[in-house]
């Protein structure tokens, strides 16, 4: 099939050697650029995707995606409350909780703690403790026996195994005959859980609910009622329908505005590095201005020839458009290979650097992760792709406009 002029030629000089060694380097520098900011690009967004979902997954797995609770902190019809939430759309699972801050204090160590009373039953549906149990279950928490599961990182605070007995410190004072005195309980523990989050791994206890009701006064009573929907982010819209549908008032709020800040933060931090990583791609397109300005100065007579044997100013700029796209692309689809293999096995890529300098690279408690998370997204990798190409097609005008500016006497004289 007979290719058009522009298409033919510029494939030809592509393919060609090139009597000028150095333009041929630059050619490839070129190539290797903007195939690197590519991959940087794909692998780092991949990576912040990664960061995002699991920090969110594992805030929700030990949260709520929407929670229930009385005016004054405490509710006492949480039964019937329980039951009537589970009438709302999208609302698949409910439960209750006693929230309580202390200390515990095991073989001389002291760590602050939120402790959690639950119902093991029904805590399932809501969160993602049972599922992520190192050591014991949620059913060792039996009532009136105050047996506690600790959090691991928690655990490797206080040196504290499975069966060791703990003193738990709360803030409500006792009164004594010998003056006022903290409240303590010794709980023995029964379970590790390991969430992956160094937040919540490192801070909470659970408990079995009517052990954290005695324990903190609430008798009869919880602090409210968390829920698990089927659309974590139909949690706004379930929030104001619970609002104005439920009989009583109470205070409903969702995951998204208990940590907005966080969301929006990262959500911004994405968005401007994604920006200052296109910036990379930008610098390396330069690459392809100074190759084809190379090129348009070595083939002036070439040129020439092309214009006295008819070629249009046109036809000799879409010419070298055609040669710096196929640089371009090249480096775009090498990017895309490589890029694509690094965000979908940084799991395994990740640990064997570490193992291979002998630390640790992403400190778990400095990014409240256990590993480097990595979620690949072809719409992600579309906007890459396109920009980067579109990117290609400018850095290529002015060389071709320059090469279409040359008149022929010009460049022949000389030969």
């Amino acid at each position: 099939m007979a290719l058009p002029l522009e298409l033919y030629v510029g494939l030809r000089y592509t393919r060609a050697k090139r009597r000028n060694h150095f333009i041929s380097a630059i050619s490839l520098v070129s190539i290797l650029g903007l195939a690197v900011g590519v991959i940087v690009l794909i692998t780092v967004i991949s990576v912040m995707n990664g960061f995002q979902k699991e920090i969110r997954d594992t805030i929700l797995g030990a949260t709520s995606h929407a929670t229930i609770s009385g005016i004054e902190g405490r509710l006492s019809n949480w039964q019937s409350l329980v039951e009537q939430s589970l009438q709302f759309d999208h609302v698949e699972g409910a439960a209750p909780y006693v929230r309580g801050e202390g200390m515990i204090s095991t073989g001389g160590k002291v760590n602050g703690v939120l402790v959690r009373g639950i119902l093991p039953s029904q805590e399932v549906t809501v969160s993602d403790f049972g599922d992520r149990m190192l050591e014991g279950s949620l059913d060792d928490l039996v009532v009136g026996e105050f047996n506690i599961i600790l959090g691991f990182d928690l655990a490797r605070a206080v040196n504290a195994r499975v069966g060791d007995k703990i003193t738990l410190i709360t803030p409500q004072a006792t009164l004594s005959p010998v003056g006022v005195l903290p409240r303590l309980k010794r709980f023995t523990v029964k379970g590790i859980f390991r969430l992956g989050n160094y937040q919540y791994d490192s801070s909470i206890a659970l408990t079995h609910l009517e052990d954290a009701a005695k324990l903190f006064r609430l008798p009869g009573k919880v602090s409210g009622v968390r829920l698990k929907l089927d659309d974590m982010f139909a949690a706004p819209a379930v929030s104001r329908e619970l609002l104005n549908g439920l009989p009583e008032v109470y205070y409903v709020s969702d995951w998204t505005k208990a940590n907005v800040n966080y969301f929006k933060a990262v959500e911004t931090e994405k968005s401007v590095m994604r920006i200052i990583l296109f910036f990379i791609v930008a610098i390396a397109t330069f690459n392809i201005v100074s190759t084809l300005v190379m090129l348009v100065t070595d083939k002036e007579s070439d040129i020439a020839i092309l214009r006295t044997l008819g070629a249009s100013p046109g036809t000799v700029m879409r010419i070298f458009i055609v040669q710096g796209t196929v640089i371009g692309v090249l480096g775009i689809i090498l990017g895309t290979i490589v890029g694509v293999i690094l965000a979908t096995n940084v799991g395994v890529i990740v640990p064997a650097i570490e193992e291979f300098v002998g630390r640790e690279l992403f400190s778990s408690e400095i990014y409240y992760l256990s590993g480097v998370p990595s979620e690949f997204r072809w719409e992600d990798l579309g906007i890459i792709v396109s920009v980067s190409f579109i990117l290609t097609i400018l850095a290529t005008i002015y060389p071709a406009w320059r090469a279409s500016r040359l008149q022929p006497a010009d460049a022949l004289q000389y030969e």
